[in-house]
């Protein structure tokens, strides 16, 4: 009895891979995980050259993973994990705000990302600036010289967002970062007006009379004030990043429900706290306006939920995602971890996000979890999801001109090894430059298809590529990508 009960539940599991395993895996995809900083008080522990190689090692390790994508928290409570003129160095690099620690983790975790060509998303939280009363601020802190533009609310100090000098603080730290380092996004998630405090009322009130009041709103619809401020920052983040370097994307990671049905249009089939009406951020209108380039809803409930039913949400966001990129914000644990059936929701909620064509990959939360290959998912990725590499998605709105195809591919011999070598394209202006390049292999008898994921044997920012020592593959196609990830033209070889 128990031998037949556990034969039909490994034939339910061996038949719930076949529906992914028979689709043609995606050639583009985003797969992209989040390192936060906030709260991680293992930092402060480490020296420099540790920090540094711990970076390394767990950037191996995604890479290896499949992540293409790294979303890399750099302003936790208004403070940097970089260099910057306008803000302390973040507590959480040495324990102690403002202590120089001696290197740029930013810089260097750009740099890391690119020689495993990994877009390196920097991730910024805009209002919030203290987490906690235990959390001192450095005696020079903008808190103190300006004490005007914030709100303390329960244990937090906050960012009013109702004052337009804190939205032009803001912006000024998003350009600084844009113009001095090679990021490839800037990246917000769901903190806009703070998350309730029970028995706390958020005081906004001077700013709302200073403000609110002369522009028409009232106190009956104050809240749509308050949508107005988080809208003019999201607006005017879109023309400062894209004015500075039009390839740098934004995108945002808002919590998984916009609006419950029940409380207004355009909701969903859903009963919980909501963007719209607790965060008062309206992210159905930066997708209609096109304020925002990619959106990672983050769908972290399971499927079947009573309150946010993750199937639910996955079709509303399919639906109501416009002309912006949808990726789909995965919570590495509650999908791993075992349901009734003594198994997760990994696969089920992968194969649902492959058949819709308006899902064009996934991020993983958090990058800490894929570390630890929390429930084997590391496993599950690299020998089924992942299990060929893929190029980022070209979904932007700039730029849809590929480079120009390589020049002077060739087969040479050096130091014993053979050796595929290339010129960069001509490119006229810096967006179509060559900015890393995908060698496809194929046998002699197979005809050149790079439609297929299963042929590219590297994707690398080098100009060469090491031949293996035995190899059936006789024929080679090289590429170049743009920072848009355009793809050029393919330029062919055969093996002498």
């Amino acid at each position: 009895m128990h031998t037949s009960r556990s034969r039909f539940l490994l034939i339910l599991l061996l038949l719930s891979f076949l529906p992914l395993m028979g689709q043609t895996p995606h050639k583009r995809e985003f797969r992209g995980t989040w390192i936060h900083t906030v709260g991680q008080g293992k930092y402060a522990a480490m020296d420099q050259a540790t920090m540094k190689n711990y970076f390394i090692v767990l950037l191996d390790s995604l890479q290896r993973t499949g992540i293409n994508t790294v979303i890399f928290q750099v302003r936790p409570e208004a403070d940097a994990w970089f260099q910057s003129p306008y803000e302390p160095w973040s507590r959480y690099i040495t324990g102690e705000q403002g202590k120089d620690p001696g290197w740029d983790p930013l810089a260097f975790m750009v740099e890391e990302c690119h020689k495993r060509n990994m877009d390196l998303h920097a991730w910024l939280n805009p209002y919030r600036v203290r987490t906690s009363p235990e959390k001192t601020l450095i005696p020079d802190h903008l808190f103190f010289r300006n004490r005007w533009m914030f709100v303390e609310y329960g244990d937090y100090i906050w960012f009013d967002p109702g004052i337009p000098a804190c939205r032009k603080h803001i912006l000024k730290i998003v350009r600084d970062i844009v113009e001095r380092y090679d990021i490839d996004a800037i990246h917000m998630d769901d903190y806009f007006y703070p998350y309730p405090v029970e028995g706390q009322r958020f005081d906004d009130s001077k700013s709302f009379k200073e403000y609110g009041l002369p522009m028409g709103f009232t106190e009956e619809t104050k809240a749509d004030w308050r949508r107005e401020n988080v809208n003019s920052l999201i607006r005017e983040l879109y023309e400062t990043i894209h004015q500075t370097k039009p390839w740098v994307r934004f995108g945002i990671s808002p919590f998984g429900i916009y609006r419950n049905a029940g409380n207004g249009k355009n909701g969903s089939k859903t009963n919980g706290f909501t963007n719209y009406d607790g965060l008062y951020a309206d992210i159905l209108k930066w997708i209609k306006e096109g304020w925002i380039d990619y959106v990672i809803p983050q769908l972290y409930w399971e499927i079947g939920h009573r309150v946010a039913d993750y199937e639910t949400l996955i079709c509303w966001w399919a639906a109501n995602r416009g002309q912006v990129a949808l990726y789909i914000g995965q919570d590495v644990v509650r999908t791993i971890k075992p349901d009734s059936l003594k198994r997760g929701q990994l696969n089920q909620k992968m194969v649902m996000a492959a058949d819709m064509t308006e899902v064009t990959g996934h991020c993983f939360w958090p990058a800490y979890e894929l570390e630890n290959n929390a429930g084997g998912i590391v496993d599950s990725l690299k020998t089924t999801y992942f299990r060929y590499p893929a190029l980022h998605p070209a979904d932007n709105s700039y730029d849809l001109i590929p480079p120009k195809p390589v020049r002077n591919l060739k087969q040479t011999t050096s130091e014993g090894l053979k050796v595929l070598s290339w010129q960069s394209p001509e490119s006229g202006t810096e967006n179509d430059k060559a900015s890393y390049y995908v060698v496809y292999g194929f046998k002699k008898s197979e005809e050149v298809n790079l439609n297929n994921p299963a042929n590219i044997v590297s994707i690398s920012r080098d100009r060469r590529y090491v031949l293996p020592t035995k190899t059936p593959l006789k024929k080679f196609a090289v590429t170049a990508l743009d920072r848009f990830h355009n793809e050029s033209k393919p330029e062919t070889i055969e093996l002498k």
